[in-house]
């Protein structure tokens, strides 16, 4: 009695769950139709089978296009999509970071005269890093000279030079090629230097020019000619 009890529950539970899941699907119930591989044309009360692998549409009972549902995708096709998605992103992402940079470079350097003023500055910094190395070498050549008179008593054999005097001749020889190579690069930091700019100057003037070709924000329109007509006592 017990078993035909729980078993009669269960029956009701069931069928009162498919009524309730049903009932929904009634209410809001659409169309579904599709053109199919061998080019035939479906139409279901649920997503059809046959065209999982291609698009469907949704329609309302009157007859309208409530949404298109896209075909199912592999999972190859799945990932292949992420990928072109991600690549999508990057490419937006790297559109913006270039106005984002366009837009503090025009911050930065609002006309000519800023951005010349700013590669003065810069390659000052260089020349003055230079000079220091140039007055370097100066110093370093009087004191050779101071050297070279110490090594005139030893000018028949230079091997008999004290070991003290011959360390300060190496080291004043390598202390002035140090600053010769020193300089040398300074120079091509001068030059590199000039090719940012250079390369900054050419996007700025792209940017200066669309930046006056646009419009003001808010700019009214030219004003209309107010002048009164001419009367005819004028005319």
């Amino acid at each position: 009695m017990a078993a035909r009890t729980l078993a009669l529950a269960t029956g009701l539970a069931a069928t009162g769950c498919t009524l309730a899941w049903a009932q929904p699907l009634a209410q809001g119930s659409g169309i579904y139709t599709c053109i199919d591989k061998n080019g035939r044309k479906l139409t279901a009360d649920r997503p059809i089978v046959e065209c999982l692998d291609r698009e469907q549409r949704e329609l309302s009972p009157s007859g309208t296009v409530r949404r298109v549902v896209g075909p199912t995708l592999t999972e190859q096709e799945r990932a292949a999509q992420e990928v072109q998605r991600r690549k999508e992103q990057e490419e937006r992402n790297r559109i913006a970071d270039d106005r984002r940079r366009d837009r503090a470079l025009l911050a930065r350097y609002p006309d000519k005269a800023a951005h010349d003023a700013e590669r003065a500055n810069a390659i000052a910094q260089v020349e003055e890093v230079s000079n220091a190395a140039a007055k370097r070498i100066v110093d370093l050549q009087a004191q050779r000279k101071t050297l070279d008179v110490e090594l005139e008593f030893y000018r028949n054999d230079p091997l008999k030079a004290p070991m003290a005097l011959r360390r300060q001749l190496a080291e004043n020889d390598e202390g002035i090629l140090e600053q010769q190579r020193f300089i040398t690069g300074q120079d091509r930091e001068k030059r590199r230097v000039h090719q940012r700019f250079d390369i900054e100057l050419g996007q700025l003037r792209r940017l200066w020019a669309m930046q006056h070709a646009a419009p003001a924000p808010g700019g009214a329109p030219p004003a209309a000619d107010t002048a009164p007509a001419p009367t005819a006592a004028g005319r």
